[in-house]
């Protein structure tokens, strides 16, 4: 995995971050799928994605390298990155088509929804929308989504981006959880959606059982969907 320590990120937190901790890691080269999980499924790189101007629901893709797609047709496994993360800035820019759907999960649990959100006011429930945190499964019903607080969604076919500040869950030396993960601070397109939301555990398909890191997912299976600049920057939360 290669390290850089060029890329800052002003988040205006309202926790503190302890500078010596901070670490910032590519998690895409821009040519292969080089320390993801294996199996990595049909993802790859690319050079372009853009909207089939005869079926918005599709791209049409330029091959070469720079931009990381879930397979040619569009569906395929989620994967996730080798290296696990605690507390954490990501960044990640994002593209689909009109319908799909995707999400970021931090630490494999938690999950920042991609959607096709654009022009619409609201969705069937909380967390469903691009941005959102989505919601949990328990006793056959989907509970605690949370909803950005504005839609700044683009149109379909437009590159997106999503700035994340997560707390990842604490436990003592006997390994029992004493508090929840939260995420911190959500942007979405240089819009604020989200803050200081706790997350009383991991989000509907996320990896269970919780513990102190994990690594950050991308799930595939279920429409078309591309990544660029997707970096992580490991920090502490007070």
């Amino acid at each position: 995995m290669k390290t850089i320590h060029l890329f800052t990120v002003a988040f205006g937190l309202v926790t503190s971050i302890t500078p010596a901790a901070e670490q910032t890691n590519v998690l895409f080269n821009g040519h292969d799928v080089a320390g993801w999980r294996k199996p990595t499924g049909e993802w790859l790189a690319v050079q372009a994605v853009g909207l089939d101007p005869t079926n918005a629901e599709q791209f049409v893709i330029t091959q070469g390298e720079g931009v990381l797609l879930n397979g040619l047709k569009g569906h395929t496994k989620d994967i996730a990155t080798e290296q696990e993360f605690g507390d954490a800035e990501v960044h990640v820019e994002f593209s689909i088509p009109k319908h799909s759907n995707s999400g970021v999960y931090l630490m494999g649990r938690y999950e920042i929804q991609i959607y096709d959100s654009y022009g619409v006011e609201k969705d069937k429930y909380p967390g469903i929308e691009c941005g959102g945190i989505y919601g949990r499964w328990i006793n056959e019903k989907n509970v605690e989504g949370h909803s950005p607080r504005v839609n700044a969604s683009k149109a379909p076919g437009e590159w997106q981006s999503l700035d994340i500040t997560f707390r990842a869950p604490r436990f003592d030396a006997g390994g029992k959880k004493i508090e929840n993960a939260k995420m911190v601070k959500v942007v979405h397109n240089g819009q604020v959606i989200h803050e200081n939301v706790e997350l009383t555990g991991p989000t509907r398909s996320g990896w269970e059982p919780e513990k102190a890191k994990g690594p950050l997912r991308l799930q595939g299976d279920h429409g078309p969907v591309a990544f660029r600049n997707f970096r992580v920057k490991e920090v502490e939360l007070k």
